[in-house]
């Protein structure tokens, strides 16, 4: 696949089809670099999507770009033998502020009295709602 050919949507999850070209191709090319080293499966398929999460976060039923570069949450930190606790495409490890600001254009009640970490699982479960829905209708 040429770095400028974009995957067909179709090929990819629901979420993914739904967000930007740099997305689609971050999380195809990866897969296929993935297929070659573990086969057609679950492993690849998480290894695309910790590629993605370095570059986007999950907000609502698609991906986003981030301001910058990263491990999302302690998961991404370590590689691939921990065994932690995964935010789901929040980028957990965004400021306070940045979190604030995806729970407000998803609409969680309650977002301006809670504690980073209650904010990280509160838009997963929005992001989780939203992609149902999304799914749902489409």
């Amino acid at each position: 696949m040429a770095e400028e050919e974009n995957p067909d949507p179709e090929d990819l999850p629901s979420t993914v089809a739904r967000s930007d070209a740099k997305a689609q191709r971050t999380y195809a090319k990866t897969l296929q670099h993935a297929e070659e080293e573990y086969g057609d499966g679950r492993r690849a398929h998480q290894t695309a999507y910790a590629a993605l999460k370095h570059t986007h976060e999950k907000v609502g039923d698609h991906w986003e770009p981030k301001d910058h570069a990263g491990p999302s949450d302690a998961q991404a930190e370590g590689g691939r033998d921990t065994d932690r606790e995964t935010a789901g495409g929040v980028d957990a490890n965004a400021t306070k502020e940045h979190l604030l600001d995806v729970a407000r254009r998803l609409d969680v009640p309650g977002r301006s009295s809670m504690t980073k970490d209650e904010l990280v699982d509160a838009v997963r479960k929005a992001n989780d709602r939203a992609t149902r829905k999304a799914r749902e209708e489409g």
